[in-house]
């Protein structure tokens, strides 16, 4: 089968989702401004997103292969075409809720079939770990572009002013594009159709049994808390950016794209390296410069005056070194994602990705709520402090992932 084309499909579906999914950074901001809500209920819409996807990966992850997986990318891509629509149309903060929620039913179909279908289009485990490293970080350029197309839209001379919803309709292009991008690509699924008559209850019954596996459930632990770590930072930066910072609305949002920047150079570096460095070595060395940088450049937030920065040169030195952190969690995600995925056979790999997906969601609203009410209560210094602790469990379950996989290994052979 020729992969190049169905490959440029999963890139252009994920950088769909990635500028909607992770547009709730900037939506919280936004809705404080239009809405007059709070940041502790701003801090919701990350769970409208989140649990969404938790609970269609946990209704579907099991089922997916026989729903396949291109059916299922295109429903997802159906939908929030769909949601896109009617947002500007509607708006509100209630429908701000349910444009989230529809985002999240369709990326939990999205995820599971992409990197279930990773696993058809490579073909030995490096291969794999390099690819999905590949895919997440065109991910986070996707979230850049994401930062930079809803601050074109955003009125800087009026933060209250809604005009920033038409942002909506190009969105509904994009997805329509890759709509008609992936309908007219092929890709061969017969390698996992189940068999025939076998039961819902014992896919899920198989699900089950698969996430009570040692090793899959100290992979669980980790990748819920680097997504805690990852989301309650990319969530609430714009709003540190705004609050603390001091910069103006737009530029709020653009410097937050340094983030995603770093972040997809992070990605697309550990492409490499993870073909001759053991993924541990790099991931905990990753880890603890994090924690270096945010013991060193938080305390600098302290420093800033009360002016309002509306230019990138005039900007802190704080909002160019704190999103950098995302350089450094970046190879994180995708290289534990690929450890798991590739030590399983093909037909529990679509399972074994509704299992990330679900574990991933919790992490991501655990993180942003949490850093929300944190933000609310004692300011936006100490919420980033937060990140320090899942880091330091995140280091502490990785290592004992690693001891697992090997021994897991040692029995296959």
């Amino acid at each position: 089968m020729n992969n190049w084309r169905i490959k440029v499909s999963l890139f252009i579906n994920y950088f769909v989702f990635a500028i909607l999914l992770n547009s709730v950074g900037t939506v919280i901001l936004q809705v404080q401004n239009n809405y007059s809500v709070t940041q502790g209920a701003a801090s919701i819409l990350e769970a409208f997103k989140d649990l969404s996807i938790a609970i269609a990966s946990f209704l579907v992850a099991s089922y997916i292969t026989r729903i396949g997986y291109k059916r299922s990318m295109l429903l997802a891509l159906a939908l929030v075409i769909i949601a896109c629509l009617i947002m500007p149309v509607v708006g509100g903060f209630a429908m701000t809720k349910i444009l989230f929620a529809v985002t999240g039913v369709s990326f939990a179909l999205i995820k599971v079939s992409v990197y279930a279908t990773i696993g058809l289009v490579t073909s030995n485990k490096k291969d794999h770990a390099s690819f999905m490293n590949f895919i997440e970080s065109f991910f986070m350029i996707g979230i850049l572009a994401g930062y930079f197309i809803f601050g074109a839209f955003v009125d800087n001379n009026n933060p209250a002013s809604t005009s920033w919803l038409c942002v909506y309709y190009l969105l509904a292009g994009i997805s329509a594009a890759a709509f008609i991008l992936l309908l007219t690509s092929k890709l061969d699924e017969s390698s996992v159709k189940e068999e025939e008559g076998k039961s819902f209850v014992k896919d899920f019954a198989d699900m089950v049994k698969l996430a009570i596996r040692p090793l899959v459930l100290i992979f669980i632990i980790s990748a819920f808390f680097y997504v805690l770590i990852e989301q309650s930072i990319m969530s609430w930066l714009p709003t540190f950016n705004s609050q603390v910072l001091h910069l103006s609305t737009r530029l709020s949002i653009q410097m937050a794209s340094i983030l995603a920047i770093s972040t997809a150079i992070g990605r697309f570096i550990a492409g490499f390296l993870l073909r001759k460095i053991h993924w541990l070595k790099v991931i905990i060395a990753c880890l603890l410069l994090a924690a270096v940088l945010v013991v060193l450049v938080i305390p600098l937030a302290s420093k800033i005056h009360i002016i309002s920065v509306d230019s990138w040169l005039a900007a802190p030195f704080v909002a160019y070194m704190f999103p950098l952190i995302g350089l450094l969690i970046a190879p994180v995600y995708p290289a534990i994602n690929s450890v798991i995925l590739s030590s399983l056979p093909l037909r529990q790999q679509g399972p074994m990705s509704g299992l990330i997906v679900i574990f991933s969601a919790l992490g991501g609203t655990t993180g942003s709520i949490i850093t929300g009410h944190i933000f609310e209560a004692y300011g936006g210094q100490t919420a980033f402090y937060f990140s320090l602790v899942p880091i330091t469990i995140l280091i502490i379950s990785l290592i004992f992932f690693n001891r697992l996989q090997k021994k897991e290994a040692v029995v296959a052979t």
